[in-house]
């Protein structure tokens, strides 16, 4: 990360550039390569990391959309490499939880909205009009399909995959694969698993947890705890268990 030195114009290797007409707020601190396109708006205590790419026209870092919020001094953080396209629109925190936070190498399309005190992981892809609403947590390497709203408090697990268009109400579980009306686990996310280096040994007992969970008959919570309970599940299996175990809002399935 480095000061705010950058000028407009700039065209060198790595240098930072801010296009025509963009607006930044004294206190935006831009990392080194960063390029923010025209009209694009950048206000608050945002922080863009070493090579984040901002859109024409995207506004980031303005006050959340919460009757709660009192003006409190809150942040958004944009880690390294990632890509903001047009439009989208990220706010900055409330006194919840003092930040957003978006992850490095993360991808999120045109007209994406990510609301206060959300939590991305890395690698998170975000199509065209996604809309997170308030504290919505996003695990390493989740895809959501365009036009998806997702309900506040929902997570959404690790290499995870959302078909476009439909309503996200409750968890969705890691590495599954979800869509429908209502919202269902339709399989394993296994393109995007194998995309992620995923085989072997880890693919399989992968496989094995979702055929128990999914389905064999039973409650899928009594099944998932049978899973933390013994051994020779693998970590990826007790990892999937333990979201589903966690849930405050229920996980679909």
């Amino acid at each position: 990360m480095t000061d705010n030195g950058a000028r407009p114009g700039g065209d060198a290797v790595g240098e930072t550039v801010i296009g025509p007409y963009a607006v930044i707020g004294p206190d935006v601190k831009i990392g080194a390569g960063v390029k923010i396109g025209p009209h694009a708006v950048i206000e608050g205590r945002t922080t863009l990391a070493d090579g984040v790419q901002v859109g024409p026209c995207a506004v980031l870092g303005t006050a959340p959309q919460d009757l709660k919020y009192a003006g409190e001094p809150t942040e958004l953080i944009i880690g390294e490499r990632t890509v903001v396209r047009e439009f989208a629109n990220i706010s900055r925190g409330t006194a919840a939880t003092g930040r957003t936070v978006v992850g490095s190498d993360c991808l999120i399309m045109a007209y994406a909205h990510i609301a206060h005190d959300c939590r991305v992981g890395n690698g998170v892809i975000m199509a065209n009009c996604v809309n997170l609403a308030g504290h919505v947590e996003i695990g390493d390497f989740a895809t959501i399909g365009g036009v998806v709203p997702v309900h506040q408090f929902v997570r959404i697990g690790a290499y995870s995959m959302i078909g476009g268009g439909y309503r996200v109400s409750m968890d969705v579980p890691p590495f599954c694969l979800a869509g429908g009306y209502p919202l269902k686990v339709a399989s394993l996310n296994l393109v995007g698993l194998r995309r992620r280096g995923f085989s072997g040994e880890r693919l399989d007992n992968l496989e094995k947890a979702f055929h128990f969970l999914y389905r064999e008959p039973g409650a899928v919570s009594t099944k998932a705890r049978a899973i933390m309970e013994t051994d020779g599940w693998g970590e990826e299996a007790r990892q999937l268990a333990s979201f589903i175990l966690e849930s405050r809002r229920g996980a679909v399935c």
